[in-house]
């Protein structure tokens, strides 16, 4: 039996590869079918290569170019700003990934300086290598599995959603232009910054342009944390997740009374529809790193996400296969109310 999943795909640097893992095992599974892509920063890096694989080879295409993606961010050494040997824990052996000297210099230094001032030609190494792997224009004359890139419009405080004839090597940029490492990315005269900050991600393009009444979160910012945050790095760190979770809480809260709403039988517009959200989050694991582990390009560490987000995956299909399609797994009240 085939079943149909959009998939919703938070951005969070280089632990995007939990994401890859994840993806991959779903991609194996020819019992999953993948209707609709939305993802923010390295989400929507990972939404792009997995369309333009699928578009290429299908399956088998999606998969290959994932990790060709993966293996190129880890061997381009100029993104890697954290090297491993700068850790003073690495995780896995018990401990905390704490915060290299390398990390906490760029930390200080982008406070003083702006990308304009340090980073005058713009230089993303990312770009290059997403511009070497897909041909954007063929892209968008891909029917197949619907892709959505999330982007913060600088000026209007909106998220801007590309799809379609909309898709680019800049939009997918724009959506992972963090604002203190490089200039504002512009297109069609719009200036739009990483689209976490307004949808990381976006559950809205899923539900208003796909037929798809499942949706599988996959998420990489922990929302719960267990201890206090004390020291001025912890503190920092939990801004980061704060932030980067506020626009989906409140948009969960949203399809929640929505939820709520159809069960009384009443929908107010005429065109809500009973959705099933499920949710891949590794809280645990993901509450064990640092922020700047995001910048760890390592390939060591990036193979080791991997392979969390395989497991997870694998567990998740076991657990729920059979409520695709019938209810909701993901318990909103609980997780985002």
């Amino acid at each position: 039996m085939v079943k149909t999943l959009d998939l919703a795909l938070q951005g969070g640097g280089s632990h995007g590869a939990f994401t890859w893992g994840v993806l991959e095992r779903l991609l194996e599974d020819e019992r999953i079918q993948i209707d609709g892509l939305c993802g923010t920063s390295a989400g929507a890096m990972n939404a792009t290569v997995v369309s333009y694989g699928l578009m290429q080879n299908g399956r088998k295409g999606a998969i290959d170019l994932l990790y060709k993606f993966w293996k190129k961010i880890a061997d381009e050494q100029r993104f890697s700003l954290i090297q491993p040997s700068l850790l003073e824990k690495t995780f896995g052996d018990g401990g905390k990934l704490d915060y290299s000297p390398v990390y906490q210099m760029l930390d200080f230094y982008t406070m003083l300086f702006s990308p304009y001032q340090f980073n005058p030609l713009d230089y993303n190494p990312l770009e290059s290598l997403l511009d070497n792997l897909i041909d954007f224009d063929e892209l968008k004359s891909y029917k197949g599995c619907k892709l959505f890139v999330c982007a913060t419009n600088v000026c209007t405080g909106r998220a801007k959603i590309f799809s379609g004839e909309e898709i680019s090597l800049k939009a997918v940029m724009a959506s992972a232009c963090l604002p203190f490492l490089f200039k504002a990315v512009e297109i069609d005269g719009e200036h739009y910054w990483d689209g976490g900050y307004m949808g990381n991600p976006p559950i809205f393009p899923l539900i208003n342009d796909t037929a798809t009444s499942d949706i599988l979160l996959i998420q990489i910012n922990p929302i719960k944390v267990k201890d206090l945050p004390r020291t001025a790095d912890e503190i920092r760190d939990r801004i980061n997740t704060l932030s980067f979770n506020t626009s989906l809480m409140h948009e969960m809260r949203r399809v929640n009374m929505v939820q709520r709403l159809l069960q009384l039988g009443l929908d107010l517009d005429g065109k809500s529809r009973k959705l099933n959200i499920h949710h891949i989050n590794p809280e645990e694991l993901m509450g064990e790193m640092s922020v700047s582990s995001k910048l760890n390009a390592d390939w060591k560490f990036l193979l080791r996400l991997r392979g969390y987000g395989r497991q997870a995956a694998e567990e998740w299909l076991e657990q729920n296969f059979d409520k695709i399609g019938v209810e909701s797994t993901c318990n909103l009240k609980e997780i985002f109310l």
